[in-house]
């Protein structure tokens, strides 16, 4: 892949300047623009040729004027092969689901170290998802005190293989790895995601690592 173009939405000056530093002095990123809001993040991706699409868009959840709920539910309506990762704090758990739930990829906290913040943008832009271990704990314990909503689409319950599956993906292990330790194929892996998906109504790891937390079908 040539350089991973991205796009940081936040509504915070100090927050989006720090992070286009890291970026432009890290090889293989490119900063494509940032924008304020959801409102001007969507204006400024339909001002864009093709070419200069972002492949990653950074997005904050809380901002004045359009917020980054909305903003991604337009965003994987409209630009589908855009990847988006949410930006978020510790006390954000619950939009944060909410955003993983609407299309984002994953997450990433403002404080995050700098190795972290690129390999989750390269996991992003290769449709794959990084879930670190304390952040995923964050998000499992909301199991205990959110309402679990039905579960969409067919309503199936998932196999054990799927589940395996799913829970080596909340862990952040990549296909191959996944493959490895259970003894499948890398295909068979990607058909049982695709099946999670179906059952779920959802097109991403990370939104059906949300949905599947908040149903306590996850080991904590």
């Amino acid at each position: 892949m040539n350089a991973i173009r991205i796009l940081i939405t936040d509504d915070h000056f100090i927050v989006r300047e720090g992070i286009h530093l890291v970026l432009e002095t890290a090889e293989g990123f490119e900063v494509v623009g940032e924008a304020t809001d959801g409102a001007e993040c969507l204006r400024f991706i339909a001002d864009l040729t093709p070419d200069r699409m972002p492949h990653v868009v950074l997005m904050d959840l809380q901002m004045p004027g359009m917020d980054g709920i909305t903003a991604i539910s337009h965003l994987r309506r409209e630009y589908p092969e855009v990847a988006i990762v949410i930006l978020t704090t510790f006390n954000e758990d619950e939009m944060m689901l909410r955003g993983l739930q609407a299309g984002a990829r994953g997450y990433l906290l403002k404080d995050t170290d700098r190795q972290t913040l690129l390999d989750t943008i390269i996991a992003a832009a290769r449709g794959e998802t990084l879930l670190k271990p304390e952040i995923l704990s964050r998000v499992l314990a909301l199991q205990h005190s959110a309402p679990r909503p039905a579960i969409v689409a067919n309503d199936s319950p998932l196999t054990d293989r799927e589940l395996q599956v799913l829970q080596a993906t909340a862990l952040g292990e990549r296909n191959k790895e996944i493959a490895h330790r259970l003894g499948i194929s890398e295909r068979t892996v990607k058909a049982h995601l695709t099946s999670v998906y179906n059952k779920f109504g959802v097109d991403s790891r990370a939104a059906a690592v949300a949905i599947a937390s908040q149903h306590g079908l996850l080991r904590g």
